[in-house]
């Protein structure tokens, strides 16, 4: 039975004119494209990171202000996935990439020209809108071109974006200090390319009724999947909330902790994060979906636990040591809980599912970090990471017993 609605996923997944045996060409270089232009939405996210201390002082802004402008992203990413998370399931994937990376290279010009925080909010509200649209027509996109390691590259796509947009960032501040805002032109060049590219690019989703009726905001989770993303729920929004936290909070803690001033020190320590989950996530990709969470949250309850400490004992080896331990679970943790939900749903219903995985995690990027920065100025920032810690420890946990369960009553081997 599983066989055979796993049969006519893949049916549903092949482009309008179908896919021919010998097609498996140009679904890998499709899925190598996708998700080359999943990780540039996710570089551009993570990149103006390296750059708040700049707009801090050159603008006097406070860490609460600075979790605002991460924050005003967060909530407008939320915005589109929950109006447009599902419109490509209608209209097809490839419309909904290309307005995407249309709205993109727009926020990449007002960032260059953004000279003062209302520039930059409004960048990053129309880079939201972009993400949020992008992130679910592109997973979506990945899952129908490769049903086997779509899942991986959601899971990854995610993580090197944030490498690279943080470590690439700082760099090119040392190297270039009297242009600062070259990452942003950087982006816009990759952006426009991919436009061109997208031209070449094969439909996956034919088109069907229903386009306005699926922009009605609400959260598409298949009776399939709905189950197995509950459970998982705590888990993305621990691990979420954690890169939330380093993406906004992340220099002024190595600040505190280091006392070094230096843009790379800020790069490397939310890079280390994210970076240290890739060789984690690829390990881990033929284990047991369940077991892969699991043991993913262990670790990332352990690395917030190191680098709690780090913070109290003003250790810099010791908030490395933690972030890598916490990064090393950050991949698999996610990836478990992806392949999970993913197992067994319908080609029709994968954006919806998409997209409310997604507004998950950045509901859980948002929500935390937004009201963590609003108190460092009343308890200070070491009192506001030893309460964030916490939580995220707290929710790691949490899921525990009912994964297990959950897990023990499926035999299905698509989420092996």
């Amino acid at each position: 039975m599983l066989e055979e609605l796993h049969a006519k996923s893949e049916a549903r997944a092949r482009p309008p004119g179908g896919w021919a045996d010998d097609d498996a060409v140009v679904r890998r270089r499709s899925a190598v494209f996708l998700s080359t232009v999943l990780t540039t939405f996710l570089v551009a996210s993570s990149a103006p990171t390296p750059l708040y201390r700049v707009y801090q002082a050159s603008w006097h802004l406070s860490s609460g202000t600075v979790t605002v402008v991460y924050g005003v992203y967060c909530l407008s990413v939320l915005v589109a996935l929950l109006t447009v998370g599902a419109l490509s399931d209608h209209v097809g994937r490839r419309p909904v990439i290309g307005a995407a990376l249309a709205l993109e290279a727009l926020s990449m010009l007002l960032f260059l020209q953004a000279g003062g925080v209302t520039w930059l909010i409004l960048a990053r509200t129309l880079q939201g809108l972009a993400t949020g649209a992008a992130t679910s027509a592109l997973g979506a996109a990945l899952l129908d071109v490769t049903r086997r390691w779509g899942p991986l590259f959601v899971s990854i796509a995610p993580l090197i974006g944030m490498a690279l947009g943080t470590i690439g960032t700082s760099l090119l501040m040392d190297l270039i200090p009297a242009h600062l805002g070259s990452v942003y032109a950087l982006l816009f060049g990759a952006l426009a390319a991919q436009m061109l590219g997208l031209a070449f690019l094969p439909e996956s989703r034919s088109p069907r009724p229903g386009a306005w009726l699926s922009l009605r905001p609400r959260i598409r989770a298949p009776r399939s999947g709905r189950r197995a993303l509950l459970v998982t729920a705590p888990v993305f929004v621990a691990v979420w909330a954690l890169g939330g936290f380093y993406l906004s909070l992340g220099p002024d803690l190595v600040q505190g902790i280091t006392g070094s001033a230096s843009s790379a020190a800020d790069g490397l320590v939310v890079s280390l994060l994210t970076a240290s989950a890739v060789p984690a996530v690829l390990l881990t990709r033929h284990a047991d979906a369940g077991r892969t969470a699991l043991v993913g949250s262990l670790f990332l309850t352990t690395g917030v636990a190191v680098t709690l400490l780090a913070a109290h004992r003003d250790s810099a080896a010791a908030l490395y040591v933690g972030t890598a331990v916490a990064g090393a679970g950050f991949g698999p943790a996610f990836q478990g809980g992806v392949r999970l939900v993913t197992a067994n749903v319908l080609a029709t219903e994968r954006a919806g599912l998409m997209a409310a995985i997604y507004t998950i995690t950045y509901t859980s990027m948002c929500v935390p970090v937004l009201v963590t920065g609003l108190l460092v100025g009343e308890y200070g920032l070491l009192h506001c990471t030893l309460f964030f810690g916490v939580f995220v420890m707290a929710l790691s946990l949490t899921p525990f017993a009912g994964l297990g369960k959950f897990c023990a009553r499926i035999s299905s081997p698509y989420i092996k």
